[in-house]
């Protein structure tokens, strides 16, 4: 693992921040070039997937297309898996025990002029399904957290922004206004542009929000959580394991000692702990 992630670990004002709101922006992680690259993959798998949703499951051609298990289809998409402006603050956040669980990439096309909504309200959600249903806390527990690499300009509102209630992770379940029209009066659309990341908890209440801008709103999430959790996608990710370096296969689903090793890891099934070890400590992986 490249040693510049040690430059970009979570500040204590970055901490409280995630901790309290539920989310974090890292403006500029990406440079131009890796836009241009990242984009003309997502272009490449937009035109094979599209037509196929559009045949098998009624996609409409300005319906957002979303897109499971992206990592394993394009090379371009694995550096960014554990890239230092980010990865370390994952790690601050969630320890050394995680793993890549989930990948999948939006490209949300520009609305019709004529366009009606369905429903007045944005599709209000939190992360991993039945896992809100089956734990029974309040808050429920964290236990991962997507990073969301955006590709396009998203500086101004309207244009499929990714929308956030600030501080609404811990709260299990969300008060709506009476009228069916009106969004929560603490919704925000974050302006982000390209090249910018957004770190979140899986609690937070989110949703991707309408285009009606001229341009395709494109962005990648990367979900990471602790290692004994089920994949949420295939993780078709075997053919690059002979090329990555331990700490990323960690990240990719090794496991030397097979099934007991995602529950009650030894050091050689977590790599990044030898790595955190040597680098910050023994204080750095003591849980």
């Amino acid at each position: 693992m490249d040693d510049a992630c040690l430059n970009f670990r979570l500040t204590p004002e970055e901490r409280g921040r995630f901790d309290q709101q539920g989310f974090l922006v890292v403006p500029d992680v990406l440079d131009v070039a890796t836009v241009e690259r990242l984009i003309h993959a997502v272009d490449g798998l937009t035109n094979r997937w599209r037509p196929v949703y559009e045949r098998d499951r009624g996609l409409k051609s300005h319906h957002p297309l979303n897109v499971l298990d992206f990592i394993g289809q394009h090379d371009e998409f694995l550096p960014l898996i554990d890239l230092p402006q980010t990865f370390m603050k994952v790690v601050d956040i969630l320890g050394w025990h995680i793993q890549l669980y989930h990948s999948h990439m939006i490209v949300t096309p520009p609305l019709p002029d004529d366009y009606e909504p369905h429903t007045a309200r944005l599709g209000w959600h939190q992360d991993s399904g039945r896992l809100n249903l089956d734990i029974e806390s309040s808050p429920r527990p964290r236990i991962s957290l997507k990073v969301g690499f955006f590709l396009t300009d998203t500086k101004q509102p309207d244009r499929g922004n990714f929308h956030v209630i600030p501080g609404s992770h811990l709260t299990n379940a969300l008060s709506m206004p009476d009228d069916d029209a009106t969004e929560h009066p603490d919704a925000i659309p974050l302006l982000v542009g390209p090249g910018d990341a957004v770190i979140f908890d899986r609690r937070l209440w989110h949703s991707g929000g309408r285009n009606f801008s001229a341009v395709t709103r494109k962005v990648l999430f990367y979900g990471y959580s602790y290692r004994w959790l089920k994949p949420r996608d295939d993780m078709t990710v075997a053919h690059y394991m002979e090329r990555s370096d331990s700490i990323r296969q960690q990240l990719l689903g090794a496991s030397p000692n097979g099934g007991f090793g995602y529950t009650s890891p030894a050091d050689e099934d977590v790599p990044l702990k030898i790595w955190l070890r040597e680098k910050l400590g023994e204080d750095a992986v003591i849980l």
